[in-house]
């Protein structure tokens, strides 16, 4: 049991896991030998070094957002004055470009729509944002930045070599999704966030470590500087984060900053299980894609992203072959019960000669000498609710753990999609033009308590 739960957890995660400790440990010692940046204290952003509130600019792709833009813009204009807030609309046909000129933003209409790097690539020369800014905030029409998003996260390009910041993702509480099977969704999502961030890149993100794999879409900084040398918007790609993430390090740009303690932002995760699935296949396409248009590299990074692969490919597999097994110990269990022949209208006497029963009997009780379906279930639920446990004591959101015993559900859709899409990226395209999800209105940040 103990190796199938290692194969489900990753090699590379327990690394990773083993190497934030470290940095923990020596923040808290004041040493920094694997930290990020010094001890965020929070004082007034005009104490933020060199790069003040002036030098950011606030970039927002949108497609057909009309529903929540207004909200995001009028949040936005809390950290940064309105003209440095700068919306492309990518094909809206709604009234997303109207709403967000009222609102006082700065607007590009694109028609046709590009995809959501095209836009930005145009976004930057149109409002040149290069030229006019040392810093660049890339924000999702659903996103809210937590009050310190910007004293947090500037602080961490005091480092020289910083040249992005990766912002740590918070779900979005309220409204909550209608339905039941949403809000198991949205819970499942926000167990992800909780466990991809502080297993993986707290640890990944240590200063002799460098190995982020995604500075993500959403809420995260870059200097203007780099942005020059990123290929933003290759052909073939259906995301873009992924692949800007790679170029940073492809081109040796610099380092990739995170704590969770700084640039925190919310986000509206999707719902309803059309939206989950499609942005999930999305997401997973996008960083096969990825992977397969930048070239190994004799780099930390790209080792991390190949034991990282092994890692998620093996977890998948495992994970969908333990409730293949699942399946075969309940029929075993089944055929082994006494009068099983009768109960499943078994006739012994259509193969005269063979006694296809009497052998289906014989391997069922080999396999239940060996497991039963009660370990094999154990193997899937107890792990997977472990992590349900770990996510409620950090978010301190008990309630998750009435909801966490259907998350094995949501995962196995995750394993199967990842495999599917490992095997898809060989062939399939894309220009980056996406449908957002359904949003829900009348958005309220979340408590912004870390």
């Amino acid at each position: 049991m103990g190796i199938v739960v290692i194969l489900l957890t990753g090699v590379s995660t327990l690394f990773w896991i083993v190497i934030g400790m470290l940095r923990f440990v020596g923040e808290r010692l004041g040493t920094h030998s694997l930290a990020v940046r010094p001890k965020i204290r929070r004082r007034g952003a005009e104490e933020i070094d060199s790069i003040g509130l002036s030098d950011v600019a606030i970039l927002l792709a949108a497609h057909n957002e009309s529903a929540v833009i207004a909200r995001t813009i009028r949040q936005a204009a809390m950290h940064v004055p309105l003209a440095q807030i700068h919306i492309v609309s990518d094909g809206s046909s709604d009234d997303t470009v109207a709403i967000a000129r009222a609102e006082g933003a700065q607007v590009l209409d694109l028609n046709p729509n590009r995809g959501k790097a095209g836009a930005l690539v145009a976004a930057l020369e149109h409002f040149e944002i290069v030229k006019k800014f040392k810093v660049m905030v890339l924000l999702d029409a659903d996103t809210h930045l937590a009050p310190d998003y910007l004293v947090t996260g500037l602080r961490l390009f005091r480092d020289p070599e910083v040249v992005a910041v990766a912002g740590r993702v918070r779900t979005l509480t309220s409204p909550a999704p209608p339905t039941r099977l949403g809000r198991v969704l949205v819970s499942y999502r926000e167990r992800l966030y909780v466990v991809l961030q502080l297993f993986l890149k707290y640890g990944q993100a240590a200063k002799r470590a460098n190995a982020i794999f995604i500075v993500p879409g959403f809420a995260s900084m870059y200097r203007t500087r780099v942005l020059p040398n990123i290929d933003i918007d290759p052909p073939g790609l259906v995301i873009e984060d992924f692949n800007m993430t790679f170029e940073v390090h492809a081109q040796r740009l610099g380092r990739i900053a995170f704590h969770p303690r700084a640039a925190v932002a919310y986000t509206q995760d999707p719902g309803t299980i059309h939206d989950y699935l499609n942005q999930t296949r999305r997401w997973s396409l996008g960083f096969w894609q990825t992977v397969r248009k930048h070239h190994f590299q004799p780099h930390v990074f790209w080792v991390a992203v190949g034991f990282y692969i092994v890692d998620i490919t093996t977890s998948a597999f495992v994970y969908l072959a333990l409730l293949v097994l699942l399946g075969t110990t309940i029929l075993a269990q089944l055929i082994t019960t006494p009068d099983a022949a009768t109960v499943l209208s078994v006739d012994n006497t259509m193969w005269p000669g063979l006694d296809l029963w009497g052998t289906a009997v014989a391997w069922s009780n080999e396999l239940l000498s060996f497991i039963t379906p009660g370990e094999v279930l154990l193997v899937i639920v107890l792990p997977d609710y472990a992590l349900t446990l770990f996510a409620a004591l950090v978010l301190g959101r008990p309630k998750m753990l009435f909801v966490g015993v259907f998350f094995p559900i949501v995962r196995t859709a995750d394993a199967w999609i990842c495999l599917s899409t490992l095997r898809a990226s060989r062939a399939v395209g894309g220009d980056g033009r996406w449908v957002s999800p359904a949003r829900r209105l009348d958005l309220v940040s979340g408590d912004t308590t870390v």
